[in-house]
Order: C-alpha cells, then structure tokens, then sequence
C-alpha cells in the first residue's frame, strides 16, 4: 500500500532504505515524525515548481537513528526528524543547478546543502521545525569538510 503525502510524493519513498532493508533495521516513522514528512512534502512541491516541474529523485528521507548511524549521519541530522531529504532532479539539470536556483528563490529552506561523495553528488534540502525561523543556510559537504557558499 503506497500513502500519498502530497500529489508527487509518498510516505514510501522518504522512508525507503536499501541499506535499512539489507541490515534488518526498521525505518518506520513514529507519527510525530510523519507530520513532519508532510510538510516536507508539501515544501517539496514547492521546489518542484521552483524546478520547472522535474521530478524529484529522493535518495534519502527520514532516518531512525539506528539507520543514521550506520550511514554516517551527524548526530543532529534533520533527517531524524523528518525534515530533511537528498535528492536530485535529472530533468531540471546538475545537483549545481538545482543548488544555484533554489539558492535564488524565494523558498525559505533551512539548509541548501551541495553534497559530494566519491562520483556522487546529491542536494540536501532540510526546513526548518515548525514554529522555527529558517536560517537558509548554504554550504558544500565533500570528503574533504565544508565550505559555506561554496557556488557563489
């Protein structure tokens, strides 16, 4: 059964984990959690329009901690709130250039983040907790740290 969050979006596929799959663990979120996943939905949709309509690829949404630690994940990450997802978006254009538009809109994100591991590269888009101001913060992760702004 697939449930629908938004007109593009399913609770499945913020919570779909190869790696949870594969370890046994289980990423079912609480529904606090899911609640925010709706409203990451919604802001999602939002971003697909800054995007001209390209589909979104999620790679990664909500994490349990158990999962977060075995992937890497900081210890505060707003994935394991449900507030954060990585994703790419082929039909629009580069992870660059999704960061490089949405850096230009109106969407008050939390964080923009231009992700790089190996040949991967993803965007991380986290919004802020309800009832908290997003700080639109910009940075570049790679293998080698962090650089705030790094595209500008």
């Amino acid at each position: 059964m697939t449930t629908s969050l938004t007109d593009h979006f399913t609770l499945e596929e913020f919570t779909r984990s190869d790696t949870a799959r594969t370890l046994g663990i289980d990423n079912t979120p609480a529904p606090a959690i899911v609640v925010n996943l709706r409203r990451l939905a919604r802001f999602n949709e939002l971003v697909r329009l800054e995007l001209r309509g390209a589909p979104m690829v999620i790679s990664s949404g909500y994490r349990c901690p158990a999962l977060n630690r075995v992937v890497g994940g900081a210890g505060n990450s707003a994935h394991l709130n449900g507030l954060a997802n990585d994703f790419t978006a082929p039909a629009f254009g580069t992870p660059m250039e999704i960061c490089q538009a949405l850096e230009k809109s109106y969407l008050q994100f939390d964080q923009l983040i231009y992700e790089r591991a190996g040949s991967a590269i993803w965007v991380h888009l986290g919004i802020a907790a309800e009832g908290v101001a997003p700080r639109r913060q910009v940075l570049t992760i790679d293998s080698k740290g962090t650089r705030a702004g790094l595209w500008r």
